[in-house]
């Protein structure tokens, strides 16, 4: 395999370990290529040009060149204009960046999401000019990523009678099949939805109380189903602190 070189992709770092006495391990998530694995030699030195610009929620443009798994970063460039994150914004950050690293295969494009997650940092970076809370600028972040990986079906389809949900009427969300019509013997863990709900969610209108607590079991669900055993660490701080 020939060696590869890549300059100027749109990035941000979402994890990084120590390797050696000098130098990083950097998960990054890239708009073209998804997340790579690269490594920053000498990033840890005192004089290096990357290790001030190596920040976790900061878009960037890096250049890299390798033919192996782990890549080798020859660039990092901060773009700025993103305010640091703080409190309960940097804890969100940091549970969107635990998602990305458990639902995304390395080297997966995903162009959509990426711009997503632009999107949301900076709303978090500006919450305290937002008027949107912390749920509802999560919520649409946690269903694009689950719609880009295939782990969630259209919401403003019934798979039973292939028309949009009516208002006024209840539905579940089945496993393997999406949304369908609520019975009395579904199983009590399914999440119940009124079709105006699963309308406004998949419009990505997540304002009014109803459509927000509903949306949260739902996610909670489909966020569930895929992980399986695997824990959120961030999430599961988030929900004791009862700001998700």
């Amino acid at each position: 395999m020939a060696s590869i070189r890549i300059n100027d992709e749109p990035a941000f770092v979402l994890h990084s370990i120590p390797y050696k006495e000098t130098s990083l391990i950097l998960d990054v998530f890239t708009r073209q290529y998804g997340r790579m694995a690269l490594i920053a030699k000498g990033a840890k030195r005192p004089h290096s040009t990357l290790r001030p610009v190596l920040q976790r929620f900061q878009p960037l443009l890096v250049s890299w060149s390798g033919k192996s798994e782990l890549r080798t970063l020859t660039k990092s460039e901060w773009v700025g204009g993103t305010p640091a994150l703080v409190g309960d914004a940097l804890l969100c950050g940091f549970y969107l960046n635990e998602l990305l690293v458990k639902f995304l295969a390395r080297e997966d494009e995903h162009e959509k999401l990426y711009d997503h997650y632009t999107h949301t940092i900076s709303a978090l970076s500006n919450l305290e000019f937002e008027s949107k809370g912390l749920e509802e600028i999560l919520r649409p972040f946690e269903l694009t990523l689950l719609q880009q990986t295939g782990y969630a079906a259209a919401l403003d389809h019934c798979v039973e009678s292939n028309s949009t949900p009516i208002s006024g009427e209840q539905y579940v969300y089945q496993p393997e099949r999406g949304v369908r019509p609520a019975q009395g013997d579904d199983p009590g863990h399914w999440p119940v939805l009124s079709g105006r709900s699963l309308l406004a969610i998949a419009a990505g209108d997540f304002s009014a109380v109803e459509t927000l607590s509903e949306s949260k079991q739902l996610m909670r669900f489909l966020l569930g189903l895929h992980l399986q055993d695997q824990v959120l660490t961030t999430r599961q701080i988030l929900i004791d602190l009862k700001k998700i």
